[in-house]
């Protein structure tokens, strides 16, 4: 059995935290400079991942670092096309200076929400993207509108849990405000990492449980003590029987 781990990295001038996680991811998603991020901290975080043999992915998000890209925009889909083609392109410009290609691209905050929520979004920025390199994986939210399109038209892509997010009815994630929402415990993150990669029942926060199929499972590098987390939940899913490799 095999599953992704991955952390969104490149969100903050901490390199000794981006450092840390990759030791124990086997995916990054790297900011791209619209919610965070730039040219230098793209480039050490494509370094970093290359040099310990992580999949290198994009994190595009709307324009402007306003509620750190978590604050939905109201934007023609055209646009936001050309908002993540812009982001997408510089990392894979810097990832090919040192050798790598993108596997696969994850939209951040309130763009994933968008995204996996809107099929006709969805499906437009996979066809841009197929169009930039086909073998780009467009990654959203298992159980989500949004993955269901994209898939049935045909193109690649990854279905994505979160051990460290509360789930709603449906898979949908619970909002960042509401307590509880930001699993913070060792011990809870790689519980939930384990029945994620299981596609065994997750309880929700409104009182029901949902089951998900998924291909990589999400730990946020911005949570404090991400990489405590991201060590509990790679040593609960070793333990389990999970070989933590790229999707």
């Amino acid at each position: 059995m095999r599953i992704d781990l991955n952390a969104d990295l490149g969100e903050s001038d901490a390199p000794d935290a981006d450092v840390a996680l990759l030791e124990l991811v086997s995916s990054a998603n790297v900011a791209c400079g619209f919610h965070a991020g730039g040219p230098a901290l793209m480039h050490r975080a494509v370094r970093a991942a290359r040099g310990l043999g992580v999949a290198l992915g994009a994190h595009p998000s709307y324009p402007g670092s306003a509620g750190f890209g978590r604050v939905a925009v109201v934007r023609p889909d055209e646009e936001v096309v050309d908002d993540v083609l812009y982001q997408v392109g510089a990392l894979a410009a810097i990832a090919a200076a040192e050798g790598v290609r993108l596997s696969h691209v994850k939209p951040h905050g309130a763009l994933y929400t968008a995204a996996s929520e809107s099929p006709a979004l969805a499906l437009t920025l996979a066809r841009a993207l197929a169009g930039f390199d086909g073998r780009l994986r467009l990654t959203l939210r298992a159980a989500s509108p949004g993955l269901a399109a994209v898939r049935a038209a045909g193109f690649a892509a990854l279905a994505e849990g979160f051990a460290d997010r509360a789930y709603l009815a449906g898979g949908r994630l619970a909002p960042r405000d509401r307590p509880g929402a930001l699993l913070t415990e060792p011990a809870r993150v790689a519980e939930r990492a384990v029945a994620l990669a299981r596609g065994a029942a997750v309880a929700t926060e409104d009182g029901g449980a949902v089951r998900l199929e998924v291909d990589t499972l999400c730990l946020h590098g911005d949570t404090p003590g991400a990489a405590g987390l991201a060590r509990a939940a790679r040593a609960a899913l070793e333990a389990a029987g999970f070989e933590v490799a790229p999707a």
